[in-house]
């Protein structure tokens, strides 16, 4: 198989446990592919062990299974996750050779994809969330796609960081001072807060 230049991505996790806990009960995983990458949040409900424990059953089973479309990889940690507390759940897939990002979204883990167009300012999509838990109530499933014409800016953010972190960003950096700057500015102290950045396409 071709393997596409443009597949390879950039990407960095900042990410901290709520204050007085020992570890974060978020996760993430980016398995890339020959034409593209599958990248996924997953962050356990509550706090601690148990949360923890979910979220790498949930990106464990994501990855073993990356090949395989949005909803059944969904559709698989649910079942993997039964026994669990469950996770908030976003994943993304990006296909280099079509350029196009096609997402996900389980619970509250925000997606944001941002593409510079010339001079202008920069266009944005947000992932639209539905409602339930991976491993508890699975609600009807929704892929929705956005075309990436240049090279675009994907961040996913777990509810452990505030609302408007996108605020400012310089969209040429790289991604892991970005994603520290998100954490640094926009974690709560009562919560988990992870963020993952990633460059898609050239």
């Amino acid at each position: 198989m071709e393997v596409i230049k443009e597949a390879s991505v950039d990407w960095s996790v900042a990410s901290r446990a709520r204050v007085g806990e020992e570890q974060s009960g978020d996760r993430c995983v980016v398995a890339v592919q020959a034409d593209g990458a599958l990248l996924a949040v997953a962050d356990g409900l509550g706090h601690g062990a148990q949360a923890a424990l979910a979220a790498d059953l949930a990106v464990r089973t994501a990855e073993s299974c990356a090949a395989e479309s949005l909803t059944e990889i969904v559709k698989r940690c649910h079942q993997s996750l039964l026994r669990t507390r469950g996770v908030a759940l976003s994943m993304a897939r990006w296909n280099a050779r079509d350029r196009v990002m096609s997402w996900i979204g389980v619970g509250n883990v925000e997606g944001l994809f941002l593409q510079m167009h010339g001079r202008g300012s920069p266009s944005s999509d947000r992932l639209v969330l539905r409602g339930g838990v991976v491993g508890v109530r699975l609600p009807a499933l929704q892929i929705s796609s956005v075309e990436v014409k240049g090279a675009g800016l994907l961040i996913f953010a777990t509810d452990g960081i505030t609302g408007g972190f996108d605020e400012g960003l310089d969209l040429s950096g790289q991604p892991q001072p970005l994603a520290d700057r998100i954490l640094a500015k926009h974690a709560l102290e009562n919560d988990d807060a992870t963020v993952l950045v990633a460059r898609l396409g050239r």
